[in-house]
C-alpha cells in the first residue's frame, strides 16, 4: 500500500538499468508508452539495476544493486502485473526498506507507477546481486536466480542504436539490445531468453513528487 506523502522523504536514484524480456523483436512498450501488446501477447522480463549515487532522505542507497522480475499478461499500460525484487545482500537495513518501498511502488515518484500496474508483488529479499561491465557487455547475476548479459544494438559503423527524446517512464533514451544470455529460476518461472529484445537506460529518478 503506498505510504502517505507526508511520511515519504525525497529520495533519488541515478544510475544505469537493463532489461530482457521475451519479445522476440525489439519491445514494443518503449514508442508505443505501454498501448501496443508485446510481440508474443505477453511480458516475460528480468531487470537489473546499478546504483551509481541514490539517496532515501539521509540513508545512502549508492552502490547497491537490485534484481526484478516481472510477468505481464498483455499491454504493459493495462496493469495486472506480477514482480518481485531482489535487494542488494550489501544494502543496510535502512536502505533494504528504502529500496523494498521504491520498487514496490510505496514511494511514490518515478517508480510509483508500480504501485498502480503491479496487481500481486510477489515479494522482495536479499540477494547476491552483482551488476557488471565489461566492453559493452552488462550482466545482472542474482544467485542461481537470475543470470543475464546484454549487449547493444549496433549499426555498420558500429555504433549503438538508441531510441531517443521519448517519454517512457525509465528515461528518454533508450539503448536497443539482446540478450546474450538470460536465465531465470525463481517464484516457479523458468524462463530461457537468449538473443530476445533487452534495453539499456541510464537512469535518473526521484520521488516523492
Amino acid at each position: 500500500m503506498p505510504l502517505d506523502a507526508t511520511q515519504i522523504p525525497d529520495w533519488t536514484i541515478k544510475g544505469e538499468l537493463i532489461l530482457n524480456c521475451n519479445c522476440t523483436v525489439f519491445c514494443p512498450c518503449v514508442v508505443s508508452l505501454g498501448k501496443h501488446p508485446p510481440t508474443e501477447g505477453y511480458c516475460q522480463a528480468w531487470v537489473g539495476i546499478r546504483i551509481d549515487d541514490g539517496a532515501y532522505g539521509d540513508e545512502t542507497l549508492s552502490g547497491l544493486n537490485v534484481g526484478l522480475i516481472m510477468d505481464i499478461p498483455g499491454n504493459m499500460g493495462r496493469g495486472n502485473w506480477k514482480a518481485a525484487a531482489y535487494i542488494d545482500e550489501n544494502a543496510s537495513e535502512a536502505a533494504y526498506d528504502a529500496l523494498v518501498a521504491i520498487f514496490s511502488g510505496a514511494a511514490r515518484g518515478t517508480t510509483g507507477l508500480f504501485g498502480m500496474l503491479v496487481s500481486e508483488f510477489l515479494g522482495a529479499e536479499r540477494a547476491p546481486v552483482s551488476f557488471e561491465t565489461e566492453g559493452n557487455a552488462r550482466r545482472l547475476m542474482v544467485g542461481k536466480k537470475i543470470q543475464g548479459e546484454v549487449v547493444p544494438v549496433t549499426n555498420a559503423q558500429g555504433k549503438e542504436t538508441v531510441i531517443t527524446n521519448t517519454d517512457y517512464w525509465m528515461g528518454p533514451d533508450i539503448t536497443v539490445a539482446t540478450a546474450t544470455k538470460s536465465r531465470v529460476r525463481a517464484h516457479g518461472r523458468v524462463w530461457d531468453f537468449d538473443g530476445r529484445s533487452a534495453e539499456i537506460c541510464q537512469i535518473d529518478w526521484h520521488g516523492p513528487r
